[in-house]
């Protein structure tokens, strides 16, 4: 059973910084491909950054050059480190496995950027 517990979130201030987290268990994690994606008050869900089981990664242009995705496959855990944060990137925060037709999702972390 693959599971998916995010943690990090929290109240941070315009121009503050957060590091979310992604644990997954399970025996898949290295082969698999790991996204983050956020969820706002009355808004689709959205990706906004994906690294693969071979270290390739893809930003959303929203958050390109303030967040960054990271892996570390010993510790079958997924970073996004967010810097520079605005009020619109307030969100739940989900990450997501995919391998093959396989797709996981945890239960999300809230974060909040608030003066």
């Amino acid at each position: 059973q693959v599971q998916l517990v995010e943690s990090g979130g929290g109240l941070v201030q315009p121009g503050g910084s957060l590091r979310l987290s992604c644990v997954v268990s399970g025996s898949i994690f290295s082969v698999a491909a790991m996204d983050w994606y956020r969820q706002a008050p009355g808004k689709q869900r959205e990706k906004v950054a994906g690294i693969t089981s071979g270290f390739n990664i893809w930003y959303a242009n929203s958050v390109k050059g303030r967040f960054t995705i990271s892996r570390d496959n010993a510790k079958n855990t997924v970073y996004l480190q967010m810097n520079s944060l605005k009020p619109e990137d307030t969100a739940v925060y989900y990450c997501n496995l995919r391998r093959n037709s396989d797709n996981y999702w945890g239960q999300g972390t809230q974060v909040t950027v608030s003066s």
